[in-house]
């Protein structure tokens, strides 16, 4: 009995010493999993947010997309004076504060692709060469962006941007709302170029120069192709258009009164002109130059 109760007391004893380290040791060996655990919880919430985020600007360009493509469709069957903000919601099924938060007024829904386009010819200049002039990294950037957009299949398509600009040279509010978006476009042009030149805009002014010529030779392009254009792709006039102003400014700069200027224009090298002709060349009776 006496052997019994020693070992009854001692049992205990050592089973509680035993048992009272047991739990110290799990818990060191359990502290790295615990922060494993918890920098696994915060990636897979920050994954999750990232992929919240990405849903919502997913659903937010398509719901502006939808948007312009109904004022577009307005457009063409009532007129401009026959859009309304309330018709766009309307046939998007969206609400009017909805429209708000993409959208200043109608005017810039119905111009909401050509926003779209003017940014797209943006992103083609940044991946232009940097050995190019900037007047020919801005043309090449155009065929860049009339390519991507209307090459092969996508041919259609200008059909209804040929429309559009019939429609923005008829209506002034139109005309209005465009240049707000050129202006927009043009100054993001800038910084592109002041970039590539490796010079501040604020004290360089070629530039706003070079900028100035390019986008006003396009836009004297589109006004042509809405005046006078088919269906076709506008890259035959770009290719005119350009070819006129290279003639205009040459590769020594006479009509810029030479200097800085001439530094600035085009004069690249024949073999980055030969990698990146026009897809339908020069017009007919015009021998093209290399660079422009």
């Amino acid at each position: 009995m006496v052997a019994s109760a020693e070992i009854s007391a001692s049992a205990p004893g050592g089973a509680n010493t035993r048992a009272s380290a047991a739990p110290a040791e799990s818990a060191e060996s359990a502290a790295p999993a615990a922060r494993w655990t918890a920098a696994s919880a915060d990636a897979a919430d920050n994954a999750s947010t990232e992929q919240d985020r990405d849903r919502r600007k997913e659903r937010s360009r398509r719901t502006r997309e939808a948007m312009g493509a109904a004022a577009f469709d307005l457009l063409l069957e009532r007129g401009l004076a026959g859009v309304s903000v309330e018709a766009i919601a309307e046939r998007t099924g969206v609400t009017r504060r909805t429209f708000s938060r993409h959208f200043t007024g109608k005017e810039d829904a119905v111009l909401a692709v050509v926003a779209d386009d003017v940014h797209r010819i943006n992103d083609a200049l940044r991946l232009r060469p940097p050995g190019e002039g900037p007047i020919t990294a801005y043309r090449r950037a155009v065929v860049d962006w009339l390519t991507a957009e209307f090459g092969g299949d996508r041919h259609a398509l200008l059909r209804g941007r040929l429309e559009l600009f019939r429609r923005i040279d008829r209506e002034p509010a139109l005309i209005a709302a465009y240049q707000r978006i050129r202006a927009d476009a043009e100054e993001e042009s800038v910084r592109i170029i002041a970039a590539r030149m490796g010079v501040d805009p604020a004290h360089d002014p070629r530039p706003a120069v070079a900028v100035g010529a390019g986008a006003g030779t396009l836009m004297a392009v589109l006004r042509a192709w809405a005046r006078h254009g088919v269906p076709e792709s506008p890259a035959r006039l770009v290719g005119a258009y350009f070819d006129a102003l290279a003639a205009v400014v040459d590769a020594r700069g006479e009509a810029a009164g030479g200097g800085a200027f001439a530094q600035t224009a085009d004069a690249p090298d024949a073999a980055g002109a030969a990698s990146h002709a026009d897809p339908e060349g020069p017009p007919p009776g015009r021998t093209k130059e290399a660079g422009t």
